[in-house]
């Protein structure tokens, strides 16, 4: 006997069963409609294994902002109904919301808002009122068939059918996917659709794809319906601007963040719309957690959005208030009356100010030098019962030191002992740092000796205090002494060799000088600056040796450095000469170094942007803000394209000498070529050739850039975008090598990977070119590296292995 469900699966499965059958068209209607809850039942092998995305509570500061009104968050399952289920498999457009999950506490309760958010209707046509047999058929087919296929596969099938489909059919099959959680295919099937003569736009049928991808976390492919929306003169409903900012926060990256607060933004100013209390707490929560620095940009959007809080008579809950004062508090310029003004509102609507609100106001005042204040704020801290934290002291002292009192902030370190605190490698820094610039010399070198026996790390800052103390009184013994001990005990940065190199030429040593010069170009970590230039090329001037300080002069000219006045003079003069002067100007040349870098980073993700009124490309450098194995990479690669930067990429904080995270390079002509290369149509790609492009410096690059070591030792290279062919050239290229790895691909990412033995062999393949500081990171075992034997293995390349990664 056959299975009922099974019949009613005949008419879409074949044409020619539905004529034998002789069902009636009304029938085949109600069949077509429940095909989904047939193949579920009749045949479950068919079903793909779907896993819903976990959630992690957040630890920081910002985790404690109450998502409705202080209301406990459920489990993640029964906030999700079954039209707002999130999904992971197959994210191709945001790997990272299953790495990082951090954001899905307060996302998950955002969805439950969606539901009630209105939407327009969708008008689809009936299959019975279709006059011709045939063409239900057909359409029972490709709803079938199309989620099966991939891009290319989907897109032959669908020009095969261009003589009879337009688009009422087309979206009852986008329609159709959509109820049946095929989201991928629903989009490509519109894709598609937008490229056909007959296509016209429909408000109802984009906004309802926006939402499914949206709710799927697939934010790129939702924007790039939103956008066209916006095209069309179209406001997006409420829900497709809710959908869209939740599926940005859930992707935890600041460039998703920022995005997310520009759809904010014109989900009120736009669209008009009032976003629920949870869309208000988790933006604001998101922009909290941001790594490290924070922009004055933050600082907007957080009042922006206390704004947007009060003048919707929303509740503001405690730690909105909290979030707000410690924003203020840690921009470089307070605004006191503003923190005022917050803490009278606080005070208004019942809050106390808790220890995190204590600590913000103890900033601001540490800042602006408010001793009367911060006493204030310090006696209700050690009046409360909670511990204080280190920061605390540390600001606390830095206030003292501003009011002219450095043996007060002596007083406050020793003090962290007595209160059982623990004394942070900040709090260490912060003392000698006061110490040196007190030119307390006897006490800043005991405190120096403590930190050292202390254990704890980041000896560099201390021993760049210490060396400026000693240059500035003209102590050159003890600094010489001091800077041999620093290399010895920490990788010594730029700055130290710069306070090295002006004592060697402050007393006319330009013979260690110029040997401490040129080991600074030697080493790729440390490099040169304009700074460095300068003081070397001054010396030279003040022995008269014009040919030595001429070959350091046309290394500023072409790294852009900045050239004194009086020293462009003495130097043109000299040249004018003794050279014979060319009219046509330098032109701007990738070296080899510089090329096979750009190649790296090229295959670790590196963005080529085409700005806008210009012909040319341009290189955008960006680096994770939260990592510290990037730092040194960060410095070394702004250092190497120096004279390529654009003007604002150039301009650094002089008194925080810190390298942004983000530069770009100008738009030249030499860079269409990477592009034209490694972009068609937009999206990343490799170069038929790149096997000829797979230098060890290339590799090494690409493995600082985007590679890393597992916790088993094993190293792990990503790639962006590439398909199967190009795959197999890298791959050949490491069997020439005698190098095996393990290829899998995982959405739109490749991962490959090296284990064992081979990753050893990688290892010694690139190490030469790691930069210094990175090595610790990156070197795979050490059992692996010593049972190295390239020579005589047998190589074999694994394709969709379950490397861990």
């Amino acid at each position: 006997m056959v299975h009922p469900f099974a019949v009613d699966l005949l008419p879409a499965l074949s044409p020619s069963l539905c004529h034998r059958q002789q069902i009636n068209d009304n029938r085949h209607s109600f069949l077509f409609s429940t095909a989904a809850t047939s193949l579920r039942v009749a045949f479950p092998f068919f079903l793909r294994i779907r896993t819903p995305l976990l959630s992690s509570p957040l630890v920081s500061f910002a985790s404690k902002i109450p998502l409705r009104g202080g209301e406990e968050l459920k489990d993640e399952e029964s906030k999700m109904g079954s039209q707002d289920e999130v999904y992971a498999e197959n994210d191709e457009e945001n790997e990272t919301v299953v790495h990082k999950v951090e954001y899905l506490q307060n996302v998950t309760s955002v969805d439950k808002d969606t539901g009630h958010l209105s939407s327009p209707e969708v008008e689809v046509i009936r299959l019975e009122e279709l006059p011709d047999q045939w063409k239900r058929s057909r359409i029972a087919w490709l709803c079938k068939e199309l989620p099966a296929h991939k891009h290319r596969t989907l897109v032959r099938i669908l020009n095969a059918q261009r003589k009879w489909i337009r688009q009422a059919e087309a979206t009852y099959i986008i329609i159709h996917c959509l109820r049946i959680r095929e989201n991928e295919a629903s989009y490509k099937v519109y894709s598609w659709m937008a490229q056909q003569h007959w296509f016209h736009f429909d408000f109802a049928v984009a906004t309802k794809l926006a939402d499914y991808l949206g709710k799927s976390r697939k934010f790129e492919k939702c924007r790039e319906i939103f956008d066209a929306m916006i095209k069309q003169g179209r406001v997006p409903s409420e829900s497709t601007f809710h959908i869209l900012i939740v599926a940005y926060l859930s992707a935890s990256a600041e460039a998703c963040i920022k995005e997310a607060c520009y759809i904010y933004n014109q989900m009120i100013q736009l669209g008009g719309y009032r976003p629920r209390l949870s869309l208000h707490n988790s933006l604001f929560r998101a922009l909290l957690d941001q790594p490290r620095s924070v922009s004055n940009y933050q600082l907007k959007q957080a009042e922006f959005i206390y704004h947007n809080l009060v003048t919707s008579y929303l509740e503001v809950q405690k730690d909105i208030y909290s979030g707000l004062i410690w924003l203020h508090s840690v921009q470089d310029r307070v605004d006191r009356e503003r923190i005022d003004v917050l803490r009278h509102e606080m005070e208004s609507a019942g809050f106390e100010e808790g220890k995190d609100v204590l600590i913000s106001i103890l900033r601001a005042c540490s800042k602006q030098g408010d001793v009367e204040e911060a006493e204030k704020t310090w006696a209700k801290l050690c009046e409360s019962e909670c511990t204080i934290p280190s920061q605390a002291f540390v600001y606390l002292m830095e206030l003292h030191s501003r009011a002219g009192d450095p043996i007060k902030s002596l007083e406050i370190f020793k003090e962290m002992n007595m209160r059982e605190a623990s004394i942070t490698a900040a709090a260490y820094l912060k003392i000698i740092e006061i110490m040196t610039k007190a030119n307390e010399i006897a006490i800043a070198e005991a405190l120096m000796d403590d930190y050292m026996e202390s254990g704890l790390k980041l000896l560099a800052p201390a021993f760049q205090d210490l060396m400026s103390m000693y240059f500035r009184l003209g102590m050159y013994d003890r600094l010489e002494t001091v800077f041999s001990k620093c290399l010895t005990k920490c990788h010594a940065n730029k700055s130290i060799y710069n306070i090295y190199l002006k004592f060697l030429v402050r007393i006319n040593n330009l013979e260690k000088a110029e040997q401490i010069f040129d080991e600074m170009l030697a080493n790729e970590t440390i490099s040169v600056d304009g700074q460095s230039c300068d003081t070397i090329l001054r010396g030279y001037l003040a022995i008269d040796d014009c040919e030595k300080a001429a070959k350091v002069y046309d290394l500023m000219r072409q790294k852009k450095y900045d050239i004194q006045l009086d020293v462009t003079e003495k130097m043109e003069h000299f040249i004018s000469q003794n050279r014979k002067v060319s009219k046509r100007p330098a032109r701007l040349k990738l070296d080899e170094e510089q090329r096979e870098i750009l190649i790296g980073f090229l295959l670790g993700g590196v963005q080529i942007v085409l700005k806008k009124d210009l012909r040319n490309h341009a290189i955008l450098f960006q680096f994770d803000m939260a990592s510290d194995i990037q730092c040194s990479l960060r410095n070394h690669v702004y250092d190497k394209f120096y004279e390529w930067l654009n003007p604002s990429s150039r301009s650094i904080d002089k008194e925080k000498h810190e390298t942004p995270y983000q530069f770009s390079t100008i738009s030249h002509a030499c860079f269409d070529l990477f592009a034209d290369q490694f972009q068609t149509k937009g999206r990343p790609t490799l170069p038929k050739l790149i096997h000829r492009w797979l230098s060890p410096r290339v590799l090494a690059y690409w493995y600082m850039c985007a590679g890393f070591r597992i916790s088993s030792g094993d190293i792990v290279l990503k790639l962006i975008g590439v398909n199967h062919e190009n795959i197999e050239r890298i791959v050949r290229q490491f069997q020439i090598k005698s190098i095996a790895c393990k290829v899998k691909r995982k959405g739109r990412y490749v991962w490959i990977g090296f284990q064992g033995t081979d990753a050893a062999s990688f290892w010694n393949l690139v190490e030469p070119f790691v930069l210094e500081n990175e090595r610790d990171f990156l070197m795979p075992s050490i059992d692996a590296v010593r049972n190295d034997s390239a020579e005589g293995k047998n190589i074999q390349t694994h394709y969709g292995s379950d490397l861990e990664v």
